[in-house]
C-alpha cells in the first residue's frame, strides 16, 4: 500500500493561502460587477472610448475572464483545503488570463487610447498567477498538499 506522506504546513502557508483566496475573491467580485453593470453605470467610470471597447468585447474574452477568476478562486480554495489539484486550477486560470490579455492588449485597440502604464496591473495579475502556480507546486513537493 502506498502512503503519501503529508507534513503540516507552517503558519506562513495559511497566511499566504488566505491572501491568495482574498486576491481571487476580489477577481470574482470584479467579474460580477463588470458583467452585471449597465452601460449607464459603466459610463460613470469609463471614457467613451473605453466604454466602446468594453461593449465590443467578444463573448470568448468574457468567458476567459470567467474561467480566470473562478479557476483562481477554486485553486485558492484547493490550496486552503491542502489539495494538489489547486495547481491545475491555477494553471487553467493563468492560461485564461493570458487569453483575455491577448485580446485586450493586442486586438482591441485598448493601448491606442490608454497610456502604456495601463498594462502595469495586468502584468501584476500575470505575475501573481505565476506565483500561485509555483506556490502550489512547492506546497505539493513539501508535502503540504495531497
Amino acid at each position: 500500500m502506498n502512503k503519501v506522506l503529508s507534513r503540516k504546513p507552517p503558519g506562513s502557508f495559511w497566511a499566504i493561502s488566505t491572501v491568495i483566496l482574498v486576491w481571487n475573491a476580489i477577481g470574482v467580485f470584479q467579474y460580477v460587477m463588470l458583467t452585471t453593470a449597465s452601460a449607464e453605470q459603466l459610463s460613470r467610470s469609463l471614457s467613451a472610448a473605453e466604454l466602446a471597447i468594453f461593449q465590443s468585447t467578444p463573448g470568448w474574452v468574457t468567458g476567459a475572464f470567467a474561467v480566470a477568476v473562478f479557476g483562481g478562486l477554486g485553486g485558492a480554495i484547493g490550496l486552503l483545503a491542502r489539495k494538489s489539484w489547486a495547481r491545475t486550477l491555477f494553471v487553467v486560470s493563468l492560461v485564461a488570463v493570458l487569453i483575455q490579455h491577448v485580446w485586450t492588449f493586442f486586438l482591441s485597440g485598448y493601448l491606442d487610447i490608454m497610456p502604456a502604464s495601463a498594462a502595469i496591473f495586468p502584468i501584476i495579475v500575470v505575475l501573481v498567477g505565476i506565483f500561485q502556480i509555483w506556490y502550489a507546486r512547492n506546497g505539493t513537493r513539501r508535502g503540504w498538499l495531497r
